[in-house]
């Protein structure tokens, strides 16, 4: 999943903005030098964001992930493999989910996402956990959009059915 190297129409993840396309590199004057800098487009808005090519690491860009990573993606969703033990006090709860939600980590955001979704189901959600579970989700649906597989598709399905889900 690590990848140093874009090229022109590699799609990215910039935590926390999601997904981008990447558009070109360019050179920008910072402090009287000239560095080099991915130009990061994301879709649907007029944003734009430069990442030094030399670092794209330390900004948490990412490739993002294809069709052959949905397996896994899937697996973390299922509720069967979810490990994440997030504190039952509010505010300790808060800081971890919070944390997930900006590292970007589309594995660590399936756990969570699967989590919450089972919180949601037995017993209903705090607002706050219900904001959280819903910036998951779609964070995780940019991953997903576009793909034409149909491990990708029910990657999908799982999303769209939590976000409708309610507790029982």
């Amino acid at each position: 999943m690590k990848q140093m190297a874009f090229q022109t129409g590699d799609r990215v993840v910039l935590p926390p903005y999601g997904i981008g396309v990447v558009s070109g590199t360019c050179q920008r004057p910072v402090a009287g030098q000239s560095h080099a800098y991915y130009q990061v487009d994301f879709p649907n808005t007029s944003s734009r964001a430069y990442v030094p090519v030399s670092s794209p690491d330390e900004t948490g860009m990412r490739a993002a992930l294809t069709a052959c990573d949905m397996p896994a993606l899937l697996g973390h969703l299922s509720l069967s493999t979810n490990d994440l033990n997030l504190p039952r006090q509010w505010a300790a709860r808060h800081r971890r989910v919070t944390e997930i939600l900006v590292s970007g980590d589309p594995y660590e955001l399936a756990t969570l996402t699967g989590e919450l979704r089972r919180w949601n189901v037995e017993r209903g959600l705090p607002d706050l956990d219900r904001q959280a579970f819903r910036r998951a989700i779609k964070l995780l649906e940019q991953e997903v959009n576009g793909l034409e597989d149909q491990c990708a598709h029910d990657v999908q399905n799982f999303l769209d059915l939590a976000w409708k889900e309610t507790p029982q």
